[in-house]
């Protein structure tokens, strides 16, 4: 009896044992695994210029050095980059272009305080440039002159591979006659179908328009105005002018036709210029001299031919410096200053932009 009972409480202790056994069993294959540790999702860099038309450097060019970084609700980090293009010419004592300067022969001041230069590219930056051809009656006398002078000007500046112009007619409006395009054909029938010259001149107002009109446009902008630099009727102001053409990075030569003009009408090259005309020639001296351009003024063909090589050199042997600023978040709006001299070398000529508006947010 006794060895029955001891059996009973064996199998008993047995039992237990087992369905215990079971029991954390089951509990351990219903326990919910752990949530894996979340992966971290990798946050964008855009690099973001306030302005996306500033794109003078080379296809191969790398974003500023020292970027300013924001980050944005949906985690991405912009990298602003306003890129001020500082398009240079440099001439020696005789005129002819300098050609072998590097990046460390230049310095650059904004505002009086010396700034790092990006980089510099030269003539491979393709040209975007828009012609306005005077086509108002006070350029009666000049007008076939005028016209060789763009016909010629088209057949020596464009290089079909990489640049492209645009022409403007300049009277009492001004009016986009031939979009931007690298056909020469294109560009010499339109002036060739133009009307027989007549109204007031808006010259400041064509101005601004050709400046806006290469504000999208990819490349070095210039502005070729071929005109007697009068205006009587433009509702913008000189500044105005100034403005607009600093902002869209606009560099301007002027083929001036006043002295082909008095040319042929006094046989002299001056003549006896008028208050009208003095006021038209220092401002197309200031435009040209604020956007690091010039001003040309040839009495015949061959000076016209002489004009236009150097103009075709100056855009082929051009320095472009690019500069990011860094501290002009708190300057929209406003005007800087730009001084640039190269260092160690003596009687050079240093032409350039002689500033830069802050681009304000839209």
């Amino acid at each position: 009896m006794l060895k029955q009972n001891m059996n009973s409480k064996i199998l008993l202790t047995i039992s237990l044992f087992v369905l215990a056994t079971g029991i954390f069993a089951q509990s351990g294959r219903n326990k919910p695994a752990e949530s894996p540790s979340p992966t971290p999702t990798p946050r964008r860099v855009v690099y973001s210029p306030t302005e996306p038309i500033n794109d003078y450097p080379s296809p191969n060019s790398t974003p500023p050095k020292t970027p300013i970084k924001k980050e944005t609700n949906d985690d991405t980090i912009t990298v602003e980059s306003n890129l001020v293009p500082v398009p240079v010419s440099v001439l020696d004592a005789n005129g002819v272009s300098v050609t072998n300067l590097k990046l460390a022969d230049f310095t650059l001041e904004v505002d009086g305080q010396t700034v790092e230069i990006g980089e510099v590219t030269r003539s491979e930056t393709p040209v975007r440039l828009a012609l306005l051809f005077d086509n108002s009656s006070s350029v009666s006398i000049a007008r076939e002159f005028e016209k060789k002078a763009a016909i010629r000007f088209f057949k020596r500046v464009i290089r079909p591979e990489k640049d492209l112009v645009a022409l403007f007619s300049v009277a009492t409006a001004s009016r986009l006659e031939q979009p931007l395009t690298k056909n020469t054909s294109q560009l010499t029938d339109a002036i060739e179908m133009f009307p027989n010259p007549e109204g007031a001149t808006a010259l400041l107002d064509g101005i601004i328009k050709a400046a806006e009109y290469l504000r999208d446009a990819q490349g070095r902008r210039v502005v070729v105005i071929v005109s007697d630099g009068d205006d009587t009727v433009s509702d913008s102001t000189l500044e105005e002018t100034m403005r607009s053409l600093q902002l869209n990075n606009c560099q301007v030569y002027v083929v001036k036709t006043t002295d082909f003009e008095n040319y042929k009408r006094t046989g002299q090259r001056g003549g006896n210029a008028n208050i009208r005309q003095l006021a038209a020639e220092r401002r197309m001296q200031e435009i040209a001299s604020q956007t690091g351009g010039a001003v040309y003024s040839p009495i015949d063909e061959k000076e016209l031919d002489a004009a236009f090589i150097q103009i075709s050199a100056e855009l082929a042997q051009q320095y472009i410096l690019s500069y990011y600023p860094e501290d002009d978040a708190g300057k929209r709006g406003q005007f800087r200053t730009i001084n640039l001299t190269v260092k160690n070398r003596e009687n050079l000529s240093v032409r350039t932009r002689k500033g830069y508006y802050v681009p304000k947010r839209n």
